[in-house]
């Protein structure tokens, strides 16, 4: 039976065009060892760890007449050195420089025609640092059965070793016959296909309704609203993710709370230099449910209005113990919070942006021999959406990803700034 995308994943490919592309990214900076860290030693670590991630070698085959959803094929032409690439900054290169650089880097689409993925070597930073940028269609990371492949990289330990897997063999691809007879049959030994075929049909139409949402203004508005253009922006911000405990242990709630209302007191600080109103502003906020692979999701409104953060803090936990939220059918199956807010986005309706919160790891990764010492998640941005905040917490720091849209937040580096004095503010409340 052939490896074929869900209704969902179709739809994402459905709902991508050059403006907003759909993948999810990270930037991952490395302290350099002494043994060294190349491109070569990159390319080999992929190649080894390749096996656990079986779709970063296949591409999606359309199925003739759409008849049924598309399906993963092997690349019978892939090849490793055209998915990690190296670039280089003017030395000594610093974080303006390298985030200039990933703006460009994920402004970009990915090319259908080859496995859904990227990763660029950075080198060139100052303090002998290089950093790691990946990318990767949503279509191809869900959480569950596929993660991001910059997780798979990473081990507890530094030069972690494994045994080499047999040399892989690509499948040859199905031809147009096969691809339609197997649409055939699977719809056949499953009904449900056809189920499932009619979703990935009303998708299309989901797509349709997002360009009718924004000739109906029902996007973001003001400074939170998208110009169309392609252009990005990426800012970041890092806080102690033990400030942000001490903030809850004081006042309760849990640390998501505190990022929100965070982003809630950078918004406000934000909105007063642009000489903008401050009215409430609606995030859509993926919440992970208990231990198991699947989310919620929660349109909550960020009091950027209310001048004491306390207050923002208690009115963002109350909101946050409220119902509501995305639909669960839409959510079902889904894991891995930035891809899936990024997911949820693409259906979300009356939302100003998106905050994903991931906490992550609170001991040291290693790429190789390399030590991990920071990363932001890049998140792409919706159709209509100018914003969208990505924030993951690792080795007791939170580091937080600012994805824009160039024309309409050209200054998303004020906002990154705010962000450090929003901490600062609930810090000395």
């Amino acid at each position: 039976m052939p490896d074929r995308l869900s209704a969902a994943d179709a739809a994402l490919l459905a709902l991508e065009d050059p403006a907003t592309p759909r993948h999810v990214g990270s930037v991952a900076v490395f302290r350099r060892p002494r043994s060294g860290f190349d491109y070569p030693g990159l390319v080999a670590l992929v190649e080894r760890r390749l096996p656990l991630a079986p779709h970063y070698r296949q591409r999606v085959a359309a199925v003739p007449g759409r008849l049924a959803r598309p399906v993963w094929v092997d690349d019978p032409d892939f090849d490793v050195t055209h998915h990690v690439r190296r670039s280089a900054l003017p030395r000594p290169g610093g974080d303006e420089q390298l985030f200039d650089l990933v703006a460009r880097l994920m402004a970009r689409p990915l090319d259908r025609s080859r496995p859904l993925w990227e990763a660029y070597l950075v080198e060139g930073l100052a303090g002998g640092r290089v950093a790691l940028v990946t990318k990767s269609h949503q279509a191809l990371v869900d959480g569950v059965r596929t993660v991001d492949f910059a997780t798979v990289l990473l081990d507890g330990t530094p030069g972690a070793v494994e045994e080499p897997d047999e040399p892989w063999t690509p499948r040859t691809p199905p031809g147009a016959v096969r691809l339609l007879t197997d649409a055939v049959t699977d719809t056949l030994r499953s009904p449900a296909e056809l189920v499932e075929n009619a979703r990935a049909t009303v998708t299309d139409v989901v797509a349709a309704g997002a360009r009718v949402a924004d000739a109906l203004g029902l996007r973001p508005s003001g400074p939170l609203r998208a110009s169309g253009g392609r252009a990005r922006r990426f800012a970041v911000a890092r806080a102690r993710l033990g400030d942000l405990r001490d903030i809850r242990a004081a006042h309760g709630g849990t640390v998501n709370d505190v990022v929100l209302a965070v982003v809630a007191g950078a918004l406000r600080g934000w909105l007063r230099t642009r000489g903008e109103p401050l009215t409430a502003v609606r995030a859509l906020v993926p919440v992970a449910v208990s231990d198991t692979p699947s989310a919620d999701a929660r349109l909550v409104d960020l009091p950027v209005a209310e001048p004491d953060p306390l207050a923002r803090l208690r009115r963002v936990s109350a909101a946050m113990r409220g119902r509501g939220g995305v639909p669960a059918a839409v959510l079902r199956g889904m894991g891995g919070l930035h891809s899936l807010g990024a997911r949820t986005a693409a259906w979300g309706r009356g939302a100003g942006l998106v905050v994903t919160n991931v906490p992550g790891p609170q001991a040291p990764l290693y790429a190789g021999r390399a030590r991990m010492t920071e990363v932001f998640p890049v998140m792409p941005l919706t159709r209509g959406h100018a914003l969208a905040v990505g924030v993951t917490s690792y080795d007791g720091g939170v580091y937080f990803g600012l994805t824009a849209d160039r024309a309409s937040v050209s200054d998303v580096d004020v906002l990154a700034g705010e962000l450090g004095e929003s901490v600062a503010e609930l810090v000395k409340a």
